[in-house]
């Protein structure tokens, strides 16, 4: 029994279908005894969808504004979820991260996270509620909401497992782990059963899409070990440490 902190990207939450797989997931987790914190992105292509529609009416929009409007992805994903969960006979609360908070400096559209105020989830959790966190979004000292750049929502989960201490961090996605190249190109690849947060590094920098650097920098500084699993599919992942 322990604190495990799950993350799901776009691909995994894109329909209802699609949080129903999800949710067997976190039940899994839950119903071993253990108090989960998920942290998810916008569904699907929303995100994009939100630019686009932004590039129309400005070309060069107000930084501060952008992020207010990006962020909106996030908090559709983590109602519906906590819907569902709720829905399947199973407690559950979400928040964005300016509800918990997550703080961060003034970088807009590229912030970094300073701090994380716990006491909010940590309660929840003594409850048995499962929590739902917006990911790749923060707030300033000024009370402004922030986002977290490319990968924003993968820095969200370490931050998070960095600061509840947490026993395992699974970041699911829509492949089952960390290949030495593309498994679509090269059918040979080879998938790692565990990597070094360098290698990683080096592999995200090159243009692997898997991880982000920024997500994996964190997880080296703090010493936490990311396990990569598919959200589709029920294989070992891989474990970067």
């Amino acid at each position: 029994m322990g604190i495990i902190v799950q993350k799901f990207g776009g691909s995994s939450v894109a329909d209802n279908e699609r949080l129903l797989n999800v949710c067997k997931h976190i039940i899994n987790e839950y119903n071993k005894n253990n108090k989960v914190v998920v942290v998810v992105s916008a569904q699907g292509k929303t995100t994009d969808k939100l630019v686009s529609e932004e590039s129309q009416i400005s070309k060069n929009p107000d930084k501060r504004e952008h992020d207010v409007l990006v962020s909106t992805g996030e908090q559709i994903t983590i109602a519906k979820l906590a819907i569902y969960l709720k829905e399947l006979g199973y407690d559950a609360i979400s928040y964005t991260g300016w509800q918990i908070p997550i703080v961060t400096d003034d970088i807009y559209g590229n912030a970094n996270i300073i701090d994380i105020k716990t006491d909010k989830i940590l309660q929840q959790l003594e409850n048995n509620k499962i929590v739902v966190v917006a990911g790749f979004q923060g707030v300033n000292k000024e009370g402004d909401i922030t986002t977290l750049g490319r990968g924003g929502s993968d820095t969200t989960a370490v931050a998070l497992a960095c600061y509840l201490n947490a026993d395992k961090l699974y970041i699911y996605t829509d492949v089952d782990g960390v290949y030495s190249e593309d498994p679509n190109v090269n059918p040979n690849a080879i998938k790692y059963e565990t990597i070094s947060y360098d290698k990683m590094i080096q592999m995200a920098k090159s243009g692997a899409k898997v991880l982000h650097t920024k997500c994996v920098e964190m997880a080296k500084e703090n010493n936490v070990p990311i396990i990569v699993k598919s959200t589709f599919v029920e294989n070992e992942g891989t474990t970067v440490q």
